[in-house]
């Protein structure tokens, strides 16, 4: 005798769980533009690499004799799989079955998802769908009593949570109505997708509607709103776009703190020059000009990837590499404040910067940057506050760093733009400038005497500002030895290449011991 007939019906069970919500619910899914979740795992990951676990958990139905008549698997689907050869953890909602709600899954299995990340120091891929919170207003029904939130044993998950962060890469995907504790999945993330389709909220439309707003599910938590608060990091037209986003952040990311980012081969010639990079920077301040272009330039081709667009658009962020190197780019835009730093650019600094800190990535910052942003509405939005943590978040951090000033540099802001009191290589552009503040608006307020006192008050003005330029010149901070190298701007590629290879051995592998952790 042989162990067949249990083989047979642990074939049948999971023949249950490979149905979901059943032909209806899955119809339903496809009719509204939305894959199911088995589906969502296999066009993520490497093909046939995912190894399931719980899969015939749930809910079975049986007859008067004992024997299973109907299966209705737990909503959560999780397990190990590949993601360019690497293994990952992928724990998915099943909107199938009762909406992704939690009250129809087994809170064991997104929890042990997270412990398995967090043991075995694997990054994890959330794909969620659902509210995945403590169940519906139904649930006080059917479970017949009120859930405590964080009641005993209810706060393991946000343990691993939290601890995730601060262990292996994290990734969420948004990819339907994403609501309570399931936003708090989504933004407890280092990099988190939505589509556009899709929105995230701590509540939906029914209950807000009680605070008499009268919203859709897109004007509360669609895609732009929740790009341009933060909360969401990216926005994508489909499913498989979220799926190769996710596959491309991790690329440039180690399994985890305790080992090293990779690096790639590179076709892309370190020594290459690029020409355009002598017109990059207008002469004239006052005008704006594209700051991506020369990202593109000096970084290896085409490996660029910019995370959080919307979101503190003053500073530009992303993933890239130098001869094969990750490093994390932050640049200025002088498109929205003059590259100004308002209150949400120094929120997007301290969490960027604290990534880099926590996964080994040395830090590259091409600078134009005119201070802290000013008026009413920036002091309405504590911007200084904000702008201390910012410059705590650089202080704090031990990688490598490598900044090139392209223009301003200007204030308390300025101040900001390299780790003090330790080493890091600067390099200025001719076009450079930096002071205290800058001289438009102050040479009114300082020589005023002077100005009232000459018979042609603009002509006074216009040499004043003459005499000053002249002294702002950033060669004669080069002759005090206040700045250490003014380069051509189209060694920039060379230079940033270099950095990467000296600060390849001095990345050092493990836990941060002095970061604060902030999804």
């Amino acid at each position: 005798m042989n162990w067949k007939p249990e083989l047979d019906e642990l074939a049948r069970r999971e023949a249950f769980a490979r149905e979901m919500g059943g032909v209806d619910k899955v119809k339903r899914q496809h009719d509204q533009g939305r894959l199911t979740v088995r589906e969502r795992i296999d066009k993520l990951i490497d093909k046939g690499s995912f190894h399931e676990i719980g899969a015939v958990s749930g809910i079975g139905e049986y007859d008067s004799s004992g024997e299973l008549q109907k299966l209705t698997p737990a909503n959560c689907v999780f397990g190990r799989a590949r993601v360019d050869g690497r293994t990952v953890v992928v724990v998915g909602d099943d909107f199938t079955v009762r909406g992704g709600s939690a009250d129809a899954s087994i809170s064991a299995k997104p929890l042990m998802a997270e412990e398995m990340a967090h043991d075995f120091r694997l990054p994890i891929v959330r794909i969620i769908e659902g509210s995945g919170g403590g169940g519906s207003v139904k649930t006080i029904e059917t479970k017949g009593a009120a859930n405590l939130p964080g009641g005993i044993g209810g706060t393991r998950w946000y343990r691993f949570t939290t601890e995730n962060l601060s262990r292996v890469p994290v990734v969420a995907l948004g990819l339907g109505s994403v609501a309570g504790l399931g936003a708090a999945r989504l933004a407890a993330s280092h990099y988190s997708i939505m589509t556009r389709k899709s929105a995230m909220f701590v509540a939906g439309p029914p209950v807000v509607k009680a605070l008499g707003q009268d919203l859709s599910k897109e004007e509360l938590g669609g895609a732009d709103i929740q790009t341009r608060a933060g909360a969401v990091d990216h926005a994508v037209d489909s499913e498989e776009e979220a799926f190769a986003c996710a596959r491309r952040f991790l690329s440039y990311l180690p399994p985890s703190v305790y080992e090293l980012p990779p690096t790639l081969p590179c076709t892309d010639n370190p020594e290459r020059t690029e020409e355009a990079l002598m017109n990059a920077v207008p002469r004239n301040r006052k005008q704006v000009y594209k700051m991506r272009p020369i990202i593109e330039q000096v970084v290896d081709k085409g490996s660029f990837f910019e995370v959080a667009k919307n979101f503190g658009k003053p500073v530009i962020v992303g993933l890239a590499r130098l001869e094969g190197r990750a490093v994390l780019l932050l640049a200025s835009d002088s498109f929205h404040y003059g590259g100004s730093w308002t209150a949400d650019a120094c929120q997007k600094v301290v969490r960027w910067v604290d990534f880099a800190e926590t996964f080994h990535l040395p830090v590259v910052y091409l600078m134009d940057c005119p201070g802290f942003m000013i008026g009413l509405d920036a002091e309405k939005a504590a911007t200084i506050r904000h702008g201390v943590r910012a410059m705590a978040a650089v202080n704090q951090t031990t990688v490598p760093w490598c900044t090139v000033i392209l223009r301003n540099a200007f204030g308390v802001a300025g101040v900001v733009h390299q780790p003090a009191d330790r080493f890091s290589i600067r390099y200025a552009w001719p076009s450079a400038y930096w002071g205290s503040l800058p001289l438009e608006g102050g040479i009114e307020a300082a020589y005023r005497a002077d100005i009232d006192a000459a018979e042609d008050k603009a002509a006074k003005l216009r040499e004043i500002e003459e005499r000053l330029n002249k002294l702002r010149s950033p060669f004669r901070s080069a002759e005090k030895f206040w700045v250490e190298e003014i380069i051509d701007p189209r060694r920039t590629r060379s230079l940033l290449c270099e950095f990467a290879r000296l600060a390849e051995p001095l990345r050092k592998a493990g836990p941060p011991g002095n970061m604060t952790i902030r999804p």
